[in-house]
């Protein structure tokens, strides 16, 4: 039997997401008068958001696995719809950087590199092709194995890259150390929680949900 839906599964549950960060940032831009001040907030903002949405996502599997409860079963059948609000907060923060360097292009230029570029480019080609491949069409089309090892290997590539994001501005700001402990949590979640037990099947990695309990849809 499937599991019973409620008002915050789904697609309804993205649209509340993704239109209260829409929402959100217009208003943090707007508390400096549109200015560079307040679309570099907003870059700040989305940075978190996309962060909790991301580890949401990415833990929700091994939660399930771990700690069953309602809560844990909640968030891993609608891994995917967080998963898809993680890129879309993800890409209102790109949006924030793309007005970043218009609006200032000598403080976009100190802030960013030719390393930022190419790791950067690599994470948004990586979210891009996740968000693409969460729904059953395009995940059947390219293939159970080839999405098992997208998913994957974009997961742990985002999870390092979030560390190395917020980790650099650890000696200028030391409280950014609290950033890393949700990131560290899913990483050692997924570790304990991949370890075989009788009965169950390998996790799968990934922003796509399930619509079952089925611990093989993991």
């Amino acid at each position: 039997m499937p599991p019973r839906q409620n008002w915050f599964d789904g697609w309804r549950l993205f649209a509340l997401l993704s239109l209260t960060l829409l929402g959100l940032s217009i208003w943090i831009a707007g508390m400096r008068g549109f200015e560079v001040d307040g679309v570099r907030m907003v870059i700040r903002f989305t940075a978190r958001t996309s962060l909790m949405l991301f580890c949401l996502a990415f833990a929700a599997a091994a939660l399930a696995r771990l700690w069953p409860n309602a809560l844990t079963r909640w968030l891993r059948r609608n891994r995917r719809y967080l998963g898809v609000s993680f890129a879309a907060s993800h890409a209102i923060h790109l949006a924030a950087i793309a007005a970043f360097a218009v609006m200032d292009p000598a403080g976009y230029a100190a802030a960013t590199s030719l390393t930022s570029y190419v790791f950067g480019g690599i994470g948004y080609a990586l979210i891009t092709a996740m968000t693409v491949t969460s729904f059953d069409r395009t995940a059947t089309a390219i293939g159970a194995r080839a999405w098992r090892r997208l998913h994957l290997v974009g997961g742990y590539y985002l999870l390092f890259q979030f560390m190395v994001s917020f980790g650099k501005r650890i000696p200028d700001m030391p409280l950014y150390a609290l950033f890393l402990i949700p990131l560290v949590a899913v990483f050692a979640l997924r570790i304990i929680a991949m370890a075989p037990r009788a009965g169950d099947s390998s996790m799968r990695p990934s922003f796509r949900g399930s619509r079952s309990e089925n611990p093989e849809s993991i």
